[in-house]
């Protein structure tokens, strides 16, 4: 035990090494951005779930609706509320991009805060955004 004193100088080290990226990014983080409504969904007030529930599960659901088109042959999605929504990315005045209409704005901007790259448009045609 005579190299105690390497052993703990090289402890010493080697965290100091591994935490640096810590320190140095401690307080930096922007917060997230918030999502921009159109007029019609600001107008409605309510969406398929709460918005807390959409903004941390809405990848679920959009993975169970589409399970449920291309697997079950099933189209509408009835909310607890009672409201009858077409289970639609992208097709109809009911669907996602019927009251979020503005794919930059609204999708993009939070996808690229949190590095993701969603495979929506893999199937679905991109949006032309509305001006």
């Amino acid at each position: 035990m005579n190299d105690k004193k390497f052993i703990i100088a090289g402890l010493i080290i080697f965290f100091a090494a591994a935490l640096t990226p810590f320190w140095f990014n401690f307080g930096k983080a922007a917060p997230a951005p918030e999502p921009e409504l159109s007029k019609r969904a600001k107008a409605a007030k309510y969406c398929v779930l709460p918005k807390a529930e959409m903004k941390g599960g809405h990848m679920q659901i959009l993975d169970i609706w589409r399970n449920a088109v291309v697997r079950e042959g099933e189209r509408v999605y009835t909310s607890s509320s009672g409201r009858v929504y077409n289970m639609s990315l992208s097709t109809g005045e009911e669907s996602c991009l019927g009251c979020h209409s503005n794919k930059a704005e609204f999708c993009d901007r939070c996808h690229n805060y949190a590095s993701v790259d969603p495979y929506c448009w893999d199937c679905h045609i991109d949006p032309k955004e509305k001006k």
